[in-house]
């Protein structure tokens, strides 16, 4: 990552957080807004319950971020349940029927334990990154354990699990129990777990109180959820590379994509303008266009024939999310609304708008291609990447059928056509992984398994299993997607 990059990325860690807890929210087919809906709900009850100010603070950060593990474990869900989302609203409105489809595969031990070590990493890896406190990572590295000790995924009990961890369950039950089943029917739902979930002391302290706060919710401002919600440490910068490594971790084969889309598209408005704002505002565009991606189930994009209507109503609302991310997550909702226009085009058959030129803005413009060339560079599950020359082509193509702007275009491939990749800042030896583990991490990160990559590295599989235990041990992980994530924050992808 440039000097450049680092500036046009700066972002308030809450604004940050917030685009975490919308991209939670759709990965689990919640209404938008029930991550900060939760989250001021838990900050009552952990209020109430006279919880001190290192959990108040753990409280409120693990509720925004207690799904941002979510796209990590999404490839997961999809091979098992088929519907990733699906899935998970059925489980988290416990809806009939989900428990006797669990056990039929095999019961939550074998089914789900693995797919909560991948979210619980990566959800304590994002606080970690984010700067946050250990009591915040700590809570959501258990955030599926329960007080009786069936939790997820290594069944801690009593009061080895983090006290906000039993505040956030709550919370969450009652945000989404009291909006689909009413509050009458939420107050039976939580008492049946009283003592099992969460301690029957929360669930009387909540029997107090949860209908006047749900009450207050409603009344609530953009305005009282950033006051109520805001901790310390949330105050302060970071960078929004870590959005689009969340974003990318959804799909193996987008791993680097929104990157990748960043600095290409920087690059290219620095061609066509002086305006350094102008610049920061399309590589932030780049990082978080994919935002919206996590509202469509991985079956869809991972489908190698031709999409049928149904699934392309449910791709051409993706930017559409993007852009309604904008309206939660503060100083992001700028560059959330140009990203949101990565997929139209300039003769109006782009979605979700069919927005034409004149309207477009050169950053819109800009965005739109590199968009598209950064996708034509990658491989697909439908089709393997083009070449620079094949790519570049196509370009021209789109242009001279006015799809995409001619000078946009003339700029980008201006100075070859490689497509642009950053890194971190850090070098190869920081991380400590030798030459070849590094390329085992990129082949695996993708989503090879060891025997395809054994295969495309001319490796037998036990040198390769040797080689990714190593990058465990090294990066201190235990899951793919950690390690992916880790090595995206090092640049070595």
């Amino acid at each position: 990552m440039t000097d450049d990059h680092v500036a046009f990325s700066a972002v308030r860690v809450f604004d940050a957080v917030k685009a975490l807890a919308f991209i939670g929210d759709l990965s689990m087919g919640q209404p938008t807004g029930h991550s900060l809906r939760t989250a001021w709900l838990a900050a009552r009850l952990a209020d109430a319950s006279r919880a001190d100010s290192v959990t108040n603070a753990a409280v409120r950060e693990t509720s925004l971020l207690r799904w941002s593990g979510c796209t990590a474990n999404a490839a997961g869900f999809a091979d098992v349940f088929g519907d990733d989302i699906a899935i998970r609203i059925a489980m988290v409105e416990d809806r009939p029927g989900w428990a006797e489809r669990l056990n039929a595969l095999g019961g939550a031990g074998a089914v789900l334990a693995p797919l909560a070590q991948i979210h619980c990493e990566v959800s304590g890896e994002v606080a970690r990154m984010l700067g946050l406190a250990d009591a915040t990572q700590s809570a959501l590295r258990r955030i599926f354990e329960t007080f009786d000790g069936h939790g997820l995924p290594t069944q801690h009990a009593h009061e080895t699990v983090p006290q906000a961890v039993l505040i956030v369950a709550l919370a969450g039950d009652i945000e989404t129990f009291s909006r689909i089943y009413g509050i009458e029917r939420m107050f039976e739902l939580i008492a049946r777990r009283a003592d099992a979930r969460y301690p029957a002391h929360l669930v009387d302290t909540a029997a107090r109180h949860a209908t006047s706060w749900l009450a207050e919710l409603e009344q609530a401002s953009t305005a009282d959820f950033d006051a109520a919600l805001t901790t310390p440490d949330m105050r302060l910068d970071t960078t929004a590379e870590l959005i689009a490594d969340v974003i990318d971790l959804k799909l193996p084969w987008m791993t680097g994509f929104s990157r990748a889309v960043a600095a290409t598209a920087a690059q290219c408005c620095a061609r066509l303008t002086a305006d350094r704002s102008a610049h920061a505002r399309v590589y932030r565009a780049g990082l978080i266009h994919g935002i919206g991606r996590a509202s469509v189930p991985n079956q869809i994009w991972n489908m190698s024939e031709r999409l049928p209507e149904s699934a392309w109503e449910r791709v051409r609302l993706a930017p559409y999310w993007t852009s309604r991310a904008g309206k939660q997550a503060g100083a992001l909702g700028e560059a959330a609304e140009l990203a949101s226009y990565a997929y139209e085009r300039s003769d109006g058959s782009g979605y979700f708008r069919g927005t034409r030129d004149p309207s477009l803005t050169l950053e819109a413009n800009v965005l739109a291609a590199s968009v598209m060339f950064v996708a034509l560079r990658s491989d697909r599950p439908w089709r393997a990447a083009r070449s620079a020359a094949e790519a570049a082509q196509h370009l021209r193509d789109e242009a001279s059928r006015g799809r995409l702007n001619v000078n946009v275009v003339n700029a980008l491939l201006s100075d070859g056509t490689s497509t642009v990749r950053t890194t971190a800042g850090h070098t190869v030896q920081s991380s400590r992984l030798t030459a070849r583990e590094i390329d085992v991490l990129r082949v695996i990160s993708r989503g090879a398994s060891n025997k395809e990559a054994a295969r495309e590295l001319t490796l037998s599989p036990s040198t390769v299993r040797t080689h990714v235990e190593n990058v465990f041990r090294k990066l201190e992980c235990t899951t793919r997607a950690a390690a992916t994530l880790k090595a995206s924050a090092l640049g070595l992808l």
